[in-house]
C-alpha cells in the first residue's frame, strides 16, 4: 500500500510510518520540519499552510492520505489564535488534494470537539458543535465540517478518529512543545517542581501503541472499502486523573514529586472518558495497554533515548 502521512514528524506520524513500513508499505511523509527521531521516513519538508493542492507530491498515486498535520496544543492557541486558522487552511488545502486525485482521507480530530464534559456525552453522534471550548477545538469541529462536506459534494471516503491524549515512544521533543507527560516526566526525574493544572481533571490517556493499531486497522478498513464515512472515538476508554499520572511516574522513578496543583486553564477539556464501542465494532479496536503500564513503557523508552543520545 502506498501511503502518504502528514505531520509525519510528530510522535503519532513517526510511530505510525514506521509500523507501515515494518508491514511492507510504501510511506511518504510531509512536514515542515525534518524528522529528528528516524531517517526510514521518506520526507518532503512542505508548509502545508503554503501549498495549495497542485503543489502536493506529484507523479506518485496513494492509496490513502493519513493527515495528521496540526497545531495541537491547546492553550497554546488560546494564546496564539491564528494558528487555529492554520489547522483549518492546511486541511483544505490537503482535502483539495484528496478531492482532485480521488483519494481517501483519515483525518486526525480530538476529544476535544465534545467541549467541557461535565455533560457526559462522548459517543461520535451526540458532539455538541455549538460548544466550542478553545480555537483549537473549534479548528477541528471546522476540519471535521469540511470533511463531512466534501464527501457530501465530491464522494470522497473518509474516516475521522478522535484522538485522546496519546503518550509514549517519540514524545519527548520539549523543545518543540510541551506535552503533560514528558514534561512531567522529565521534571519528577529531575527533582524539579511541577504545576498540575487541574487536581481534578479526568482524561483518557492513549498510549502509542493501541493508537497506531486503531489508525492502521482504519487504513486498511477504507482502503478496501469496508468501513467509510465514519467518525470514530480511538482512546483506552478509561479515565485517569493528572495525579494519578504524577504518582505513577513517581514510583516508575522513584522520586517523590514537588508538586503545585493550580486551575485549569482557559479552553482546557477537565472531563473525558471515551466510548469506544464503535472503534469495537467496526474494526476490531481493542486497546492493550492501560496508563499504568504505558507510563512504565515511556519511562523505559525515555531512559533508552537518552542513552543513545
Amino acid at each position: 500500500m502506498n501511503i502518504l502521512i502528514t505531520g509525519s514528524s510528530g510522535q503519532i506520524g513517526t510511530n505510525l510510518g514506521l509500523a507501515c513500513l515494518d508491514r511492507g508499505d510504501h510511506v511518504v511523509g510531509i512536514d515542515r520540519r525534518h524528522n529528528t527521531w528516524t531517517d526510514r521516513i521518506e520526507t518532503i519538508q512542505l508548509d502545508l499552510t503554503r501549498t495549495p493542492a497542485d503543489a502536493l507530491p506529484p507523479g506518485q498515486r496513494f492509496d490513502v492520505v493519513v493527515h495528521l498535520a496540526a497545531n495541537a496544543k491547546v492553550f497554546e492557541l488560546v494564546e496564539h489564535p491564528e494558528r487555529a486558522m492554520d489547522n483549518i487552511t492546511m486541511l483544505f488545502n490537503v482535502l483539495n488534494y484528496c478531492r482532485i486525485n480521488r483519494i481517501p482521507l483519515v483525518f486526525s480530530s480530538s476529544r476535544e470537539v465534545y467541549g467541557d464534559i461535565h455533560r457526559h456525552v462522548t459517543d461520535e453522534d451526540a458532539a455538541d458543535f455549538v460548544i466550542a471550548e478553545s480555537p483549537y477545538s473549534a479548528s477541528k469541529i471546522s476540519g471535521e465540517a469540511l470533511i463531512y462536506s466534501f464527501a457530501q459534494c465530491y464522494d470522497l471516503p473518509f474516516l475521522v478518529f478522535r484522538f485522546s491524549n496519546v503518550y509514549g515512544r517519540y514524545d519527548n521533543d520539549l523543545e518543540r512543545m510541551e506535552r503533560v507527560i514528558p514534561l512531567f516526566l522529565e521534571r519528577i526525574a529531575g527533582g524539579t517542581p511541577i504545576v498540575v493544572f487541574g487536581k481534578e481533571k479526568v482524561l483518557d490517556f492513549t498510549y502509542v501503541d493501541d493508537c497506531i493499531a486503531g489508525v492502521m486497522a482504519g487504513i486498511d478498513a477504507l482502503v478496501s472499502g469496508r468501513v467509510v464515512g465514519q467518525t470514530i472515538n480511538l482512546a483506552f476508554g478509561q479515565g485517569n486523573s493528572l495525579v494519578d499520572v504524577v504518582n505513577i511516574l513517581s514510583l516508575a522513578l522513584g522520586k517523590k514529586p514537588n508538586v503545585v496543583y493550580e486551575p485549569s486553564r482557559r479552553g482546557e477539556v477537565t472531563r473525558y472518558v471515551a466510548d469506544i464501542t464503535k472503534a469495537r465494532e467496526l474494526l476490531g479496536y481493542q486497546p492493550q495497554i492501560p496508563l499504568s503500564s504505558g507510563l512504565i513503557k515511556t519511562v523505559e523508552w525515555t531512559r533508552q533515548f537518552k542513552r543513545r543520545a
